[in-house]
């Protein structure tokens, strides 16, 4: 039986590595999205964790340019996260590097 786009985008968030990051845009492709299916990205993920699916690696995907999401309630987390995986972020919330650091599926 064929995946959901949903299962798909599940998959393809659990399978970025360590040391590396994806871009909503880079996951709604892979799994058969347009670029407007980016913007289904965050919603579908929060649903699959809501039901069970807690290992999902938030940090690793980001923005469009390698723009990192941050909210005060999770920036030190992250910003552990990311230097235990040898990622670095600029002061301005970018990815340092961000061609070397982007998955490709």
């Amino acid at each position: 039986m064929d995946k959901t786009f949903s299962e798909r985008v599940i998959d393809a968030a659990l399978a970025i590595p360590s040391g590396k990051v994806a871009t909503y845009g880079d996951i709604a492709r892979v799994c058969g999205g347009s670029g407007q299916a980016a913007r289904s990205i965050s919603g579908i993920l929060a649903r699959a964790e809501r039901n069970g699916v807690k290992n999902i690696p938030w940090h690793r995907i980001v923005y469009s340019g390698g723009k990192v999401w941050f909210h005060h309630d999770y920036n030190k987390e992250r910003m552990k996260l990311y230097k235990q995986e040898g990622i670095e972020v600029n002061e301005k919330g970018y990815i340092e590097n961000f061609v070397n650091a982007r998955y490709t599926f």
